[in-house]
């Protein structure tokens, strides 16, 4: 897969679409108390390492990770555009974003998503990629609405 993923800007404009599109994701499927997208804002502060991939200059995915402590990462962010599903682009980012946390010696990572059957593709990459189902961490609470995984990296 010719895939270029890297650092990039949350506001490019091609960025901007699919973060809106992400966003617009996130309320459609999840209670408004469980949609914990963030935004250019919080995706270009110093705790945050955001990547796009694209494949032949055109934008196909997003990926962040967040620092949540020295040990402690959160996968933030991901977002495979529609017509790039089922290619490999997620696993893809995945693979590179847990790269990123192990690179810069964190010793888990973790990540939060939804319940409902439409989130069940993201599940099944998370669990493919290693992470099992845990408790909330970092400042999530209980929802009936989210499912919280983690992988150590050790």
């Amino acid at each position: 897969m010719d895939l270029n993923i890297s650092p990039d800007d949350p506001r490019a404009p091609d960025v901007a679409r699919l973060l809106t599109i992400h966003l617009a994701f996130a309320r459609e499927w999840s209670l408004p108390e469980d949609v914990h997208v963030l935004d250019a804002d919080q995706l270009v502060a110093d705790d945050v390492f955001f990547f796009t991939a694209r494949r032949s200059g055109e934008l196909v995915a997003v990926g962040a990770l967040r620092h949540l402590d020295a040990q402690h990462a959160e996968i933030k962010s991901m977002h495979t555009v529609a017509t790039a599903r089922g290619q490999g682009v997620g696993k893809e980012m995945l693979d590179h974003l847990v790269t990123t946390a192990r690179v810069r010696s964190y010793l888990r990572i973790s990540l939060e998503t939804g319940l409902q059957e439409v989130f069940a593709p993201a599940r099944r990459l998370y669990r493919n990629g290693g992470f099992e189902v845990c408790q909330p961490f970092g400042d999530y609470q209980f929802s009936s609405d989210s499912i919280y995984m983690t992988r150590n990296l050790t």
